[in-house]
């Protein structure tokens, strides 16, 4: 019988800096309720816990019986314990008037009549453009550093690897934006008939930018401070999905703290008179719990039974934050 090496609360024990973590994994397998029972769990170690959706399709709200959306609320009648789902509605318009601002500029600079306006509402109907809205927001909460752990509910896998990644990401693009930006400036000023040096706000913006998305990354791949977390079900898609983008996750530098695998039929509470369609269930998750342990070995970190009812609200919350920090 496999056991747990190091488990869900011998982590945090061995983690005591650690301050942002992340769950993630494929749509269905619980994400939203494990980053609930983290939040209560840190809120009762004394700790002032935030826990904040990055999923464009929020869930806290349901999870707390409770409205969270866009707006920082106590929940659970624990005094530490705070929930939140993001709006980027206002990050995407403040981002919109920041290109259209920066747009206005260079056409000017290019001696361009064309309005901004098009300029803006093509780039803004990317899909990634909310995408890039979420991460702004999440980092924004980061950098407040108003709590002491914060607790982050992510899209599914491949959404939050696009979304944690954006830090280097952005980084690349800014140094190759930084570079065409001082080669077009020094044209400029040399084919110039005056010295006079010009303002140049777009620059001022990329440097700002520049040191945002590097404060960014630090946070987000520092081995003390963070950690993301796969949640899974023993189920053949769900261990699939791990398994292909863990690594991804390795390479951008942010640290994997382990894997929780959650709705495990509990054999020992089933009698011999069970439906054979249990039976089966118990049999096929037992073959894919081995998988996750030849897998994942020392890396996971809680085995978190099916409840015989949903996990919402605090006393679900409470009898599972119990199976996952035992």
């Amino acid at each position: 019988m496999n056991e747990i090496k190091i488990s869900m609360t011998k982590f945090m024990e061995d983690h005591p800096k650690l301050k942002y973590i992340f769950f993630g994994g494929k749509g269905g397998v619980g994400k939203t309720v494990m980053a609930g029972a983290a939040a209560l769990w840190a809120a009762r170690q004394g700790k002032k816990t935030l826990l904040a959706s990055t999923n464009p399709v929020h869930s806290l709200s349901n999870l707390f019986e409770t409205d969270v959306f866009g707006k920082v609320v106590n929940v659970c009648d624990e005094k530490l314990c705070y929930a939140f789902e993001i709006d980027t509605k206002d990050t995407i318009e403040r981002s919109k008037n920041e290109i259209r601002e920066k747009i206005n500029w260079f056409l000017k600079f290019a001696d361009i009549t064309t309005k901004a306006d098009e300029f803006v509402e093509s780039a803004t109907m990317n899909p990634a453009f909310e995408e890039s809205a979420m991460f702004e927001n999440m980092t924004e909460l980061m950098f407040k550093d108003e709590y002491d752990f914060y607790v982050f509910d992510t899209a599914p896998t491949a959404n939050a690897r696009r979304l944690l990644g954006m830090s280097k990401v952005y980084s690349l693009w800014v140094e190759k934006m930084l570079k065409s930006r001082d080669e077009a400036k020094s044209l400029r000023e040399a084919l110039s008939f005056t010295k006079k040096k010009e303002e140049d706000p777009l620059l001022d913006y990329l440097l700002k930018f520049k040191d945002r998305m590097a404060k960014a990354q630090s946070l987000l791949t520092n081995q003390e401070l963070t950690a993301f977390f796969f949640a899974t079900l023993p189920e053949a898609l769900p261990i699939a999905v791990i398994t292909r983008f863990i690594n991804w996750f390795y390479d951008f530098g942010i640290p994997v703290g382990g894997v929780v695998v959650n709705g495990v039929i509990e054999k020992e509470k089933i009698g011999d008179n069970a439906a054979e369609f249990v039976l089966n269930r118990i049999k096929m998750q037992e073959e894919h719990l081995e998988e996750i342990w030849r897998i994942f070995g020392d890396k996971v970190r809680a085995i978190i039974p099916l409840f015989e009812t949903e996990v919402k609200g605090a006393k679900m919350l409470n009898r599972l934050m119990e199976h996952l920090f035992l």
